[in-house]
């Protein structure tokens, strides 16, 4: 009898701290409009294109990756157990 009011006050704590934490993490419209140009906006103009930097057209160099190494297992598989088995019992 005592779980049920325990259980509700816990899941009443838990949506509200989940409530609490939306409201701090949530932001205002801006009252503008949410323009982009003039107003009071606050914001960067890049005047270059980052594209005329040269290095991305066919005829420059490629960069090309090594393919990683070939690994092993340390632990390989005895394919002649029963064989080997056989022989060590042979002289018994």
């Amino acid at each position: 009898m005592s779980r049920t009011p325990r259980s509700l006050i816990f899941v009443g704590v838990i949506i509200t701290m989940l409530a609490a934490s939306s409201a701090v993490f949530a932001q205002a419209a801006p009252a503008g409009g949410g323009g982009s140009g003039g107003g009071g906006d606050y914001g960067y103009k890049f005047e270059d294109d980052p594209l005329s930097a040269g290095g991305f057209g066919p005829a420059d160099a490629t960069i090309r990756v090594r393919p990683g190494p070939v690994r092993t297992t340390l632990i390989r598989p005895r394919t002649s157990f029963v064989q080997e088995m056989l022989k060590s019992v042979e002289n018994i």
